[in-house]
Formats: C-alpha cells, sequence, structure tokens
C-alpha cells in the first residue's frame, strides 16, 4: 500500500531590491574567484551573478509587469564554510506593502519548476493531463492561475535539484541536507536570508508547498516561528504528504484503505462526467462509516463483507470478482492496472484517469515508470533551462535536475519523517492565532489522497476559530491545477486566503 518515501511522492509535486534591465545582469564573476568547493576537490563551475529581467503577463485583462530574477544564496555550516548553493526564482512587483510568497516542491528531488511553471507562477508550460506528450514544445504562456496579482512570488530548489548543489561528498550531503531536520533548517534559513538579502522581513509573508513540500510546509513554518523569528501569515498546502504512518499496518488497520477509496470513487464518477462535490459527499459518509466498521469486523460478519464488496463494486466500476479477491480493500498499483487493463493501458498514481500505454502487459506486475512522472520531466526541463539562461541571462551550463532520482536514492528514510508534520502544523497554528492554513487536493490523487488531509483536520482542535484551517478538493489529480477550471477555484480559495477582494 505504502511505498517508500523517496519513491511515493510527486517530484513534485520556494522561492526586491532589484534594479530593471532589459536582459541579464553582468554574470561573469571576477576573474581571481576560484569555483566554490575547488579546496575540497569539487572542480565546479561558479554560479554567475544574480540575474534579472523585466517582463509582462496579461492575466484577467489585467497587464502585470514585473521583474524575474534568477540567483542564488548560500549555506554555510556552523564554522562559515560554503556547503551548498541554493538556486531562487523570484517575481517582484512595484508596490508599497506586498506579501512575498515562498514556494517549494517536494519530492524529495523534485525542484520547483511544477509550481513555478504549472501551478502560480507569471508563466505556464502545458503537462500533467491526458494528451499531453513529452515532445510537445514546451511554450510558455501566460498563467491566468498566476498569484503574482497580489504576491510577490519567491521559487526554492532545494540541494540537489534544479541547479542548486552541494559542495560536499554524498556522504556528506546526505547529513547535510538529505534527512528531516536538516532539510527544514537549512531551507528556513534560506527564506530568512532572502528576506534579510531584500529587505523584507516587514512584509506579510506565505508559504506554499506541494507534496513532499506539503511535509515541509508545517515543519518550516514552526522552525521559522520559533527558531528563527519570522511568522508566517498563510501557509498553503497543496496535495500534502502530511501524515506518512496513515498508510501503514494494512493488515488490520483499515485508515489505509479509507483513505485511497473516496479517490478510486472520485475517478469513476469523473469517467461518467459525474464527480461533482455533491456526488462525493455520501463516498466520503460511507467511507467514515460502514466501510470502516466492516473492515473492522473482518470474517467475523460475513453478510456485511459481501455487502460492502458489492458497494465498492458499485462505487468504483471495478469488476466484482477483482473485488472480491481484493476484499474490498483496493490496493494502488494493481488498481491501476485492472482499471485500464482492457485498452492495455495503466493509470497513473497521481491522477488515475491519466493514462499511457503498458509495455509490459503480462508481466505479473508493473515494470513501468509513472505515466505522469515519465511525461513531465521534459517540458519542464526545456522551459525552465531556456527561460534561466536565455531569457533571464543566467548563464549556467551544469545539470538542472527537475525531478532528481539520484537525490531520491541518496535521502535518509529516518524515523522523523514518519512521523509526519501534522505536530507541527498544530504547533504552528497554536502558535500565532493569526495564521491561516489553505490544504488543497485533488478527488482523483492517489500519492497523496485528500481524505487523509480531511481526517487529519477533522481531528485537530478547534483553537478558536476551526476556519483557520481548511481543506479544498477539485477536480483533478497530485496536479490538480493543471486544469483550467480546478486552477480557477483554487486561485479564489487563495485570493480569500490572503483577503484579496
Amino acid at each position: 500500500m505504502r511505498k517508500p518515501l523517496q519513491t511515493s511522492l510527486l517530484a513534485a509535486l520556494l522561492l526586491a531590491g532589484f534594479h530593471h534591465s532589459a536582459l541579464a545582469a553582468d554574470t561573469k564573476p571576477p576573474a581571481a574567484a576560484e569555483a566554490p568547493g575547488a579546496s575540497d576537490g569539487f572542480h565546479l563551475p561558479p554560479f554567475p551573478a544574480d540575474a534579472h529581467v523585466a517582463q509582462s503577463a496579461k492575466v484577467d485583462g489585467r497587464t502585470l509587469k514585473y521583474t524575474a530574477t534568477v540567483g542564488s544564496l548560500p549555506v554555510r555550516d556552523e564554522k562559515g564554510k560554503v556547503i551548498a548553493q541554493v538556486m531562487f526564482t523570484a517575481y517582484t512587483m512595484p508596490g508599497k506593502d506586498r506579501p512575498v510568497t515562498f514556494a517549494v516542491n517536494g519530492g524529495p528531488g523534485a525542484s520547483s519548476v511544477y509550481l513555478n511553471l504549472g501551478a502560480i507562477g507569471p508563466k505556464k508550460v502545458n503537462f500533467g493531463v491526458e494528451g499531453d506528450n513529452p515532445s510537445d514544445p514546451a511554450v510558455l504562456h501566460d498563467n491566468p492561475g498566476t498569484w503574482l496579482g497580489f504576491t510577490d512570488l519567491v521559487f526554492i530548489d532545494p540541494v540537489g535539484t534544479g541547479f542548486s548543489r552541494a559542495l560536499v561528498d554524498d556522504k556528506q550531503a546526505t547529513k547535510d541536507f538529505y534527512s528531516t531536520d536538516s532539510d527544514i533548517q537549512y531551507l528556513s534559513r534560506i527564506v530568512y536570508d532572502w528576506l534579510v538579502k531584500n529587505g523584507r522581513m516587514e512584509s506579510r509573508k506565505y508559504l506554499v508547498g506541494e507534496s513532499y513540500g506539503g511535509f515541509r510546509g508545517p515543519r518550516i513554518t514552526d522552525y521559522l516561528q520559533t527558531r528563527l523569528g519570522v511568522a508566517m501569515n498563510g501557509v498553503v498546502l497543496l496535495s500534502p504528504y502530511l501524515d506518512p504512518a496513515a498508510s501503514d499496518d494494512e493488515n488490520v488497520s483499515p485508515l489505509p484503505w479509507m483513505l485511497t477509496l473516496p479517490s478510486i470513487a472520485a475517478a469513476h464518477l469523473e469517467r461518467g462526467h459525474k464527480l461533482t462535490a455533491e456526488a462525493m459527499q455520501p463516498i466520503i459518509d460511507y467511507t467514515r462509516t460502514t466501510y470502516a466498521t466492516t473492515l473492522m469486523e473482518g470474517r467475523s460478519n460475513p453478510a456485511a463483507t459481501e455487502a460492502m464488496i458489492r458497494k465498492v463494486a458499485s462505487l468504483t466500476g471495478l469488476d466484482p470478482l477483482f473485488v472480491q479477491r481484493s476484499g474490498g480493500r483496493l490496493e494502488t498499483q494493481a488498481y491501476l492496472r485492472e482499471v485500464y487493463r482492457a485498452e492495455g493501458k495503466l493509470g497513473s498514481r497521481y491522477d488515475s484517469n491519466v493514462t499511457a500505454w503498458d509495455p509490459f502487459p503480462y508481466a505479473p506486475h508493473q515494470r513501468s515508470g509513472d505515466p505522469i512522472l515519465n511525461g513531465i520531466i521534459a517540458p519542464t526541463t526545456t522551459a525552465m533551462v531556456n527561460f534561466v539562461t536565455r531569457t533571464v541571462g543566467w548563464k549556467y551550463d551544469g545539470r538542472y535536475n527537475a525531478l532528481s532520482y539520484e537525490v531520491g536514492r541518496l535521502w535518509h528514510d529516518d524515523e522523523d519523517a514518519n512521523l509526519g508534520s501534522v505536530k507541527q502544523l498544530r504547533e504552528a497554528v497554536a502558535n500565532d492565532p493569526g495564521l491561516r492554513v489553505l490544504i488543497a487536493h485533488g478527488w482523483d490523487d492517489l500519492s497523496c489522497p485528500f481524505m487523509a488531509s480531511v481526517l487529519i483536520v477533522d481531528q485537530m482542535p478547534a483553537m478558536g476559530d476551526p476556519a483557520r484551517v481548511q481543506v479544498k478538493e477539485y477536480p483533478g489529480g497530485h496536479m490538480f491545477y493543471a486544469r483550467p477550471s480546478s486552477q480557477a477555484d483554487l486561485l479564489r480559495d487563495v485570493k480569500a486566503l490572503y483577503g484579496v477582494h
């Protein structure tokens, strides 16, 4: 049911006082400068200086004129030695009292390109929906769902993603960057350093995290509040991975199966053009009650089990024999093969209604990669490299990692990670009565299913105003914002969080 941390999430799925220029600022370092890490045997070309370009986007009848900046910030150890360089992409507009929003994706091993060029940045490239091909032209166009109209945006690429790089060997990098606590601490410091560098400590501040970035979100918020003295006004978590342990113990607990059944039922409704919030509510209610209790009763109540299997087959459209042999417990990868087996295709765990051909249809288990993950790396990499190196003029010839499987393999999946971020979410909300949180999911997502967040938030104390933490669901999957109507609905709900009218 549950996959290892480094493979179960989207890489997907954070980032001013800048001067305007038609193209890049001078990006050549002083001639005498030594490449970072050279003294330790790393012979890496130096990062260029921060580069800026003036751009515009037409959104909802309004022309947004902004500065795009690509640059980097150092990460230092306790002795002040630079051990990594973190790349950021920032979009800023003139105006008094503009908020600033920091954005980070997940994986771990994903750059911030998915939020940047997919969800909330001023430009967008198409990816992540049925019918998109990796070889389609990676053309940027104005993003109707951008948040830039009401907040400056800073996208952060964690070490090992994008162009961001460690200046230590893999063993030390795992200790310094590729584990839970160190990851949260240095990313929090990057937020702090960007604010100080750009004179924005007094700005209203927001954080958005997607997927494992949603795991990071509450922990970064809590660390900034209590350790670095930076308080967020709001947090938006897109398809967050908040409670890894919820998918454990599927042999006894009904919880792992409760999390995924509503998303499988939602995908079935969508294929029949019947997916609405009203249609989903009785499915959620059934999952919380009869489905859960029947699973807990097990073989002690055969009649209830038989009725449950009939109900699950009806909700999902699956062959009743398949559901019966599964005991009404629908394992994600088995479902994704079964639902499209007659077509010779596979569904994606990130949106089960996005498919690809199964190259090994007769194998006992799925042998190929995920349809969405396999399809998004090419367009996002091409679009981002062109934007950074040609449009903005941040001239660097290293490899750009939209999704780094190398980081995934190095990641230290410690026990703390399995504790999730629910504790930090509760504490951050308790620490600041002004903090507001929006948790947003796609109905069809089976990698980070919405039902987990529904149950998590329903168990939280009200802490004065229960509306301070809300869960919203939209048609689509892990990257539901790839669908224009869902992106528009998300924009409406985010504007309400920011107080934009």
